[in-house]
């Protein structure tokens, strides 16, 4: 085992800060290039194509959500198997995931392409932006085994400790993406199909970065015996992978729904969400980082079997997600102005999305919490409590949505949002609480 990339022992804060902060600046290069792309699509094209193109983000969710949980679920499994130390399940658990991937990206990708008009039309997207949608939907639906493949290769170093080189390459692969949309879009003017390419080609790149490193990593030098089909090990990585890959299409599906409703409202209330989507992808970084750490973190121990080291580890991430909320959560409140301005040019966006950031900015501390919680959960391989608070989230995200839209407008899509962190967050604390109780007392039945 590379103990670089040990997260089993050494001084907890230090290995954690140490994976922690080169997988955020990785997750924070992805978010400056989504919101310099949108920045890019509205000035050089317009405030329309900005939502056409903000429109597809919950069916992005529902769709490449989906393949972002399954492989997920699988690098539990690896980062298991790794803490414990066994190569040998480390080296056949990422080739079973490779062919799990290979499937599930077919699948995925024709069922997308077919659906894509139906769901568009189904969520009431304005005719104005339908035509900018299908454009930009198909290119990247086609394209999507480009971004499986870098959501399971980085998944798969993560697992085993290796936050850098996933830094790198999405470092190298942002600074194409931007070029690349100034020189289609600005210069060639090629709309937003030029965004969409521009899009498939950078997380390409950064696929194969990620897959020329696990070439080469010397502990995992991949034989015959390890291709070979084991329906034992397919089971358990289909088992920890579909209810994660279910909670992200179900947390997307209560996103679509919103979206639907906001879509009714015109043009302009489209994009303004589109904005706000962006925006709070940014500002939830820190915390989304600090789950996918705690994740790691979390697996590699419980395969080590090192219970009071989770709950050590755990306390870091939290303190990250309030920290995290103090500085972020202020600049949402304080300067939404600010922030909505830089990518709209209408004045009625602009209010619209001023009133979302200021209220989703004081709720934040919610999703950061929540980020942690449900990865703890996951991490120690008990992913079915996850999904269940994905359901939660549908279940009170469309009832806040449609009471609340008729009578406070716009606003009502940042209550949805709040209504949905709350009773997700609750069930992943239970959760949390419950598997550490239950295992803390399978731990004094052994002793005795």
């Amino acid at each position: 085992m590379d103990k670089s990339n040990d997260l089993t022992n050494g001084n907890v804060l230090a290995k954690l800060l140490g994976f922690f902060f080169p997988m955020l600046l990785t997750n924070l290069f992805q978010q400056i290039y989504s919101v310099v792309d949108t920045a890019i699509i509205g000035k050089g094209l317009s405030d329309n194509a900005v939502g056409a193109v903000g429109n597809l983000s919950s069916l992005s969710l529902l769709i490449i959500g989906f393949s972002m949980g399954m492989t997920g679920g699988f690098a539990v499994i690896i980062a298991q198997n790794y803490g414990a130390g066994d190569m040998k399940a480390v080296r056949k658990s990422i080739t079973l995931s490779v062919k799990l991937s290979i499937v599930m990206t077919v699948i995925l990708t024709i069922a997308g392409c077919t659906l894509l008009k139906p769901i568009l039309l189904a969520m009431q997207t304005d005719k104005e932006l339908i035509v900018d949608g299908l454009k930009y939907g198909y290119i990247i639906l086609g394209g999507l085994v480009a971004t499986v493949a870098y959501n399971l290769f980085s998944s798969v170093l993560r697992s085993l400790g290796d936050s850098r080189t996933p830094f790198i390459a999405i470092i190298i692969s942002s600074v194409v993406n931007v070029v690349l949309d100034y020189l289609l879009i600005i210069t060639l003017h090629t709309g937003v199909e030029g965004a969409a390419a521009a899009t498939i080609f950078a997380q390409a790149l950064s696929a194969l970065i990620c897959f020329i490193k696990i070439k080469h990593t010397s502990n995992l030098q991949f034989g015959k015996d390890d291709f070979k089909g084991d329906k034992e090990q397919y089971l358990l990585l289909l088992k920890n992978g579909m209810p994660m890959a279910c909670m992200n299409s179900i947390t997307a599906l209560g996103c679509m729904v919103v979206q639907r409703y906001v879509n009714d409202c015109g043009a302009v209330y489209t994009s303004a969400y589109s904005v706000c989507s962006k925006y709070l992808n940014l500002f939830m970084l820190p915390s989304l980082t600090a789950g996918f750490a705690a994740s790691a973190f979390v697996s590699q121990n419980y395969g080590a079997g090192k219970i009071e080291r989770i709950k050590q580890g755990v306390r870091v991430c939290v303190s990250i997600a309030l920290i995290s909320y103090i500085l972020l959560g202020a600049v949402m409140i304080l300067l939404p102005k600010q922030l909505a301005t830089f990518m709209l040019n209408e004045t009625e966006t602009i209010s619209l999305t001023v009133q979302y950031l200021k209220i989703c900015g004081v709720g934040l501390i919610l999703l950061n919490l929540l980020f942690v919680y449900r990865n703890v959960v996951q991490g120690m391989g008990y992913p079915f409590i996850p999904m269940l608070s994905g359901i939660a989230e549908m279940v009170l995200r469309i009832p806040a949505i449609i009471l609340l839209l008729p009578s406070i407008g716009f606003k009502a899509a940042a209550y949805a949002e709040l209504f949905a962190w709350i009773g997700a967050l609750l069930l992943n604390v239970i959760g949390t609480k419950h598997y550490f109780n239950r295992i803390n007392a399978k731990i004094v039945s052994n002793d005795l």
